[in-house]
């Protein structure tokens, strides 16, 4: 074994990642970098449960508030701006600490994708046009036929990620879970074993329930309704955006467009959030590697603690 490149915590959304990393930071020198798709947006801050200003004072944070709303960030410019981040944080002499749950950069750091085809407007328009007059469910079930993989994991209505999907293999001939390959293969030179990848998972899936429920009604009190009115009115901004349609915040968008009351929005962002947490552990189950901790154990972030410190202790001893 070798010196550890990084450690990666995940686990579904509202599981307990901030708290365990910085348990972690209190005992061991790390830095943070954010494995999180909304994250790296710049003025959305309650709907993604960014890192309070006094988290971030007490350990370093990075990948956040890179981008303003209208720009795309993709897995292949999270794994360039990772693998610099964590060369520097190591000369620094300290230890990368990946947290976050999404799980398409985890695999894309961990396993390597083939490059994609670049988007295509006109490919995305003529996608948008068929699902305005079929519905994203029936462009789900054409996915399905082509890509049985990648479709078994979106949701039905996920139309950011099924368009994504379907323009792939229009553009390309193959199935997006073609390109989410192991950059490794047979005769390559593969980490053994993968950096290591720590998984907050609950034993319950009601406590997970409990807390998303606490949580949406947490960013409701906060004012994530003041948040995204305040992005609307930039006037630069739709649902077409990846940004809007993160959970919560594409809620609250059809909110204010009158597709539903006000009442029924807590309702609405929780159940998203919960379909949100439902992929991301289908995601990590698919990563036999992946160390579980029950993120419901009452000492949950003392054994995530423990866990790290063991890898470090074992890494050093190799050098």
């Amino acid at each position: 074994m070798t010196a550890l490149d990084c450690i990666c915590l995940a686990g579904p959304t509202a599981g307990g990642k901030t708290a365990a990393a910085l348990a972690v930071a209190q005992k061991l020198p790390v830095e943070i970098i954010s494995v999180d798709s909304a994250l790296v947006y710049r003025g959305m801050d309650i709907g993604t449960a960014k890192p309070t200003p006094a988290e971030r004072a007490a350990v370093p944070h990075h990948l956040i508030d890179l981008i303003d709303p209208t720009q795309a960030y993709s897995a292949a410019q999270f794994v360039a701006d990772a693998t610099r981040l964590m060369a520097e944080i190591r000369a620094r002499g300290r230890l990368p600490l990946l947290v976050g749950g999404t799980m398409l950069y985890y695999k894309a750091l961990l396993d390597g994708m083939d490059p994609l085809p670049a988007a295509d407007a006109e490919v995305r328009a003529e996608l948008d046009a068929e699902a305005a007059a079929l519905g994203w469910p029936a462009m789900h079930e054409a996915l399905a036929r082509v890509d049985p993989l990648t479709a078994a994991r979106l949701a039905p209505n996920d139309a950011q990620r099924i368009q994504r999907a379907l323009e792939v293999w229009r553009l390309s001939g193959q199935p997006l879970s073609s390109f989410h390959t192991d950059r490794f293969g047979a005769g390559r030179n593969r980490p053994t074993p993968p950096a290591p990848l720590i998984s907050l998972e609950p034993r319950e899936r009601g406590w997970l329930h409990r807390r998303i429920e606490a949580r949406f009604a947490q960013m409701l009190q906060q004012g994530l309704v003041d948040e995204v009115q305040q992005l609307r009115a930039r006037g630069d901004l739709s649902l077409a955006l990846p940004s809007m349609r993160c959970v919560g915040y594409r809620q609250v968008w059809e909110m204010l467009d009158g597709l539903f009351q006000a009442s029924a929005l807590p309702e609405r962002g929780v159940t998203a959030t919960r379909q949100l947490a439902k992929r991301q552990l289908t995601w990590l189950r698919g990563m036999p590697h992946r160390q579980v901790v029950a993120s419901d154990d009452a000492d949950a972030l003392d054994q995530v603690v423990q866990r790290v410190q063991r890898l470090v202790a074992s890494s050093e001893l190799a050098r």
